[in-house]
């Protein structure tokens, strides 16, 4: 794979996912999975019995979520201890060893599930957001994330689209405006709607608008929308937004854009193409928890 990726970086180094963001998922994960303890291991399973395994590679792809295993390996005791062999955002191939695991047998199978869950999707959204990337290498074109995120995840999944070279889009309904059709459908004069808005939010906050007909460019712009999102626009319509809007504002497209049609939408000339599917339609990657020692 010769997609550029970000560079490698742990929690600490990556300010937009912290260590108590890793720790509420992987707390309210064990809970789900064993709200009163694990059956299976406390019956089969001697107390003090000691294992090793290691974190295997079923397929390639680009790797997410060592912190995360980690977190969720160690989080029901303190005697586990985890090695992360390979660096967030780097790929790996089929039988790769990404990560090992060695201590007391039970916490470890108890929380084998969920730290697989949680690195499996992360490194699947890595992995799909790289082959976005790479589809578009060369254009200067940003491909971005949504809203369209696990409940609960986004800041672990938002993570992962930055270990697969992709950007985030707003974190949430509070930190940008966006302007979408069902917004918009409540609004007599767009131009004005967003002039008014500007007057009410700080300085420091970005308006996006999304427009679905060529038409309402004219107005966002005359509003002084910052961003204008082109939902499911054609390519003659992309272009012939692009040439409207001439540089005055961010050009996003959206709307069904797949791998098989990112690269013409990328050639109309638009800067941001923001992807739902990398959060909310990626299948998890096969990585398994091989044990090699136990007594």
């Amino acid at each position: 794979m010769t997609t550029p990726l970000l560079p490698a970086r742990d929690v600490a180094g990556d300010p937009l996912l912290t260590r108590s963001q890793i720790e509420t998922v992987v707390h309210r994960a064990l809970e789900e999975d064993a709200p009163f303890g694990d059956l299976t291991s406390w019956a089969f399973v001697p107390a003090d019995a000691q294992a090793e395994a290691d974190l295997v590679a079923r397929e390639a792809g680009v790797f997410s979520g060592g912190a995360v295993f980690a977190a969720a390996m160690t989080a029901l005791s303190q005697d586990v201890e985890v090695t992360v062999h390979h660096d967030d955002g780097t790929p790996f191939v089929a039988g790769q060893r990404l990560a090992s695991v060695h201590g007391p047998a039970r916490p470890i199978l108890t929380a084998e599930r969920v730290a697989l869950n949680l690195v499996q999707r992360m490194t699947a959204v890595a992995g799909l957001t790289a082959r976005y990337v790479e589809a578009v290498a060369g254009t200067g074109v940003r491909i971005a994330d949504t809203r369209k995120t696990t409940p609960g995840l986004r800041a672990l999944e938002r993570h992962a689209v930055r270990c697969g070279g992709g950007h985030n889009h707003r974190s949430g309904l509070s930190d940008a405006v966006m302007a979408k059709d069902n917004h918009l459908a409540l609004v007599d004069d767009l131009a004005a709607a967003i002039s008014a808005a500007r007057t009410r939010l700080p300085h420091t906050v970005h308006i996006e608008v999304e427009v679905d007909r060529i038409d309402q460019i004219a107005p966002a712009l005359a509003g002084g929308a910052d961003t204008i999102m082109l939902d499911n626009f054609s390519l003659p319509e992309l272009r012939r937004g692009v040439e409207i809007i001439a540089g005055r504002a961010v050009v996003e497209a959206s709307g069904g854009i797949t791998l098989d049609t990112i690269g013409q939408v990328a050639a109309t000339g638009i800067d941001v193409i923001s992807v739902g599917a990398l959060t909310h339609g990626v299948p998890a990657v096969d990585l398994g928890l091989d044990f090699t020692t136990s007594r």
